[in-house]
């Protein structure tokens, strides 16, 4: 096979944490609704289109040119790992060189620009981690990490893939079968609302009999109040009848909550709807997302100018403590976000009580440690999504660096909070 021929695919920058090892096709750019008040994704222009089937069906073929050339190349021998990423980084300056000198220019046009320097150093930092063209690397970087994650599961993206055809699914995922027969998992994104009140009962079922095994809906909110502040444009009732028509369909029904979204003044109210939404249709799967305020959104001007009080990472924790003392739907709970400050997961209602054990030993902590504990969960969840820690980050904490590890007996209060607001301004959620 020549080098030449190689081609990058459109991957997914944006898919659950428990897609982070699956092979990624884009099916549809960003998002139509675009609107919610929180997200930053698609925020500095990008407009929403759906992708012809032949583009997708030409990318899945790019995937599995790219995956029989890294077996050519030794990869994945004996057994594919971490190193093979790290080697890969001299096979694509390799491909790059070989393209630059046949006089082969790649298409690198992307609605967005590139991060300018004096961009918001938050927004300039997440537009680094944010793709919305896939270049060569980010191809050879998804297939190896696909098949270093056992080869079984694959994302259909982008933000709701609802909103396209059963038949354009079926039709994705036979020729991605076809192409890599090892895929076991096909997961998307979804929105209530479509699932509520565009997709028919039939339509959901043909998407199980297409393939697709389970849909993440990002529900954030059980009370209207909250949906309607942050302009999700969903809701409870949409919560609650786009779950039990995607169970009743055969498939499994994951869901996003979001601590923290009430603000100071609606807490209660968030709290209690949400954990009303979840108790009536019991998702298949709770995720934990703690609200993080991200910059260049409405929810960051809200706080601006006083609209919104941002919770506190204690009145987070304490949400998270009042649904998991009030959920009583079987169903799993995770904390798998970057932006959470405890790790709380478990079957509930059966870990309910060991659930709430972790919460309250971080609740009863004294103030001076909540902020310690807060500055070593931060740093390991970003150690944890990059791989090591940055050279910001590692400024910030440099007074207090000794024989390799860090004094946070001797950091003060206020430096505390301004490495913790560093890092969590970093981790994507």
């Amino acid at each position: 096979m020549d080098i030449l021929d190689l081609r990058p695919y459109e991957t997914c920058s944006i898919r659950p944490p428990t897609e982070n090892y699956s092979l990624t096709f884009r099916l549809a750019r960003n998002c139509y609704w675009n609107k919610c008040a929180f997200c930053p994704v698609y925020k500095a222009g990008a407009s929403f289109s759906k992708r012809p089937l032949s583009d997708v069906i030409d990318d899945i073929g790019r995937a599995r040119m790219i995956d029989d050339y890294l077996f050519e190349r030794g990869f994945g021998i004996p057994v594919y790992s971490e190193a093979d990423l790290a080697r890969a980084r001299g096979l694509v300056e390799e491909i790059r060189r070989a393209r630059w000198e046949a006089g082969i220019l790649d298409d690198g046009d992307d609605e967005y620009a590139a991060p300018q320097e004096d961009m918001d150093p938050r927004f300039r930092w997440f537009m680094k981690w944010f793709r919305q063209k896939a270049d060569i690397g980010d191809s050879i970087n998804n297939i190896l990490t696909w098949r270093i994650g056992g080869s079984k599961t694959c994302f259909l993206g982008d933000a709701d893939s609802l909103v396209l055809k059963p038949g354009f699914i079926l039709d994705v995922i036979s020729r991605s079968r076809r192409s890599f027969p090892s895929l076991e998992r096909f997961t998307i994104y979804g929105r209530t609302r479509t699932a509520a009140r565009t997709r028919t009962s039939r339509e959901l079922k043909e998407y199980a009999r297409a393939g697709l095994h389970r849909v993440h809906f990002g529900m954030e909110s059980g009370s209207d109040e909250v949906l309607k502040l942050v302009s999700k444009g969903e809701t409870a009732a949409d919560h609650v009848r786009g779950c039990l028509k995607v169970k009743e369909a055969g498939l499994s029904c994951s869901v996003y909550v979001m601590p923290g979204l009430g603000g100071e003044r609606l807490s209660d109210r968030h709290v209690h709807g949400t954990v009303s939404v979840i108790n009536q249709c019991g998702p298949d799967y709770v995720r934990i997302r703690t609200l993080e305020i991200f910059p260049m959104t409405p929810l960051e001007r809200m706080r601006e100018n006083g609209e919104f009080i941002e919770a506190s990472e204690e009145q987070a924790v304490r949400e998270i403590r009042a649904m998991v003392a009030n959920i009583t739907a079987h169903t799993a709970i995770f904390s798998d976000s970057a932006s959470n400050l405890l790790d709380i997961s478990g079957e509930h209602p059966d870990d309910r009580d060991s659930m709430l054990e972790r919460v309250d030993s971080y609740l009863a902590m004294d103030p001076r440690e909540k902020l310690e504990f807060s500055l070593k969960s931060r740093l390991q969840s970003f150690y944890g999504q990059y791989g090591a820690i940055s050279d910001e980050i590692l400024d910030s904490l440099e007074p207090y660096i000794a024989g390799g590890s860090i004094r946070f007996a001797a950091m003060p209060d206020t430096d505390l909070q301004k490495s913790i607001r560093l890092i969590r301004s970093r981790l994507m959620p």
